[in-house]
């Protein structure tokens, strides 16, 4: 079983950050592909960013961003703590959502659609006033 816990939501003003972490763990699991998702309320949850994390991109540099997120977050990895990070810059009050990290454990053809991740974390929730 595969546990995702993410931390590091909270209020804060327009234009201001929040650094988002999701820490993985659980016995012997396999990792594809790490992947951030939002949900504003009475609206579709939505990809943010991913990151591929198998034993062979475990050191890759690609990440995939949702274009109405690109140049303000980051997503990023920690090997050893099993942990990703999504840093979030400039923040808009239309990024109030409920954050969720989820894991792919195979490909299945992109990084972006929710039906290609197996697990999922419970949520942060992320408040930005204007």
């Amino acid at each position: 079983q595969v546990q995702l816990v993410e931390s590091g939501g909270g209020l804060v003003q327009a234009g201001g950050s929040l650094r988002l972490s999701c820490e993985a763990s659980g016995r012997a699991f396999r990792r594809y592909a790490m992947g951030w998702f939002r949900q504003a309320p009475g609206k579709e949850r939505e990809f943010v960013a991913a990151i591929p994390w198998s034993a062979i991109t475990a050191y890759s540099a690609t990440t995939y961003y949702a274009d109405s997120v690109k140049g303000r977050f980051t997503i990023s990895r920690d090997n050893a703590k099993n942990t990703v990070y999504l840093q979030m810059n400039s923040l808009k009050p239309e990024d109030t959502a409920v954050y969720y990290c989820a894991l792919a454990d195979r490909y299945r053809g992109s990084y972006s659609r929710i039906d290609e991740y197996d697990y999922w974390g419970q949520g942060t929730q992320v408040t930005v006033s204007s």
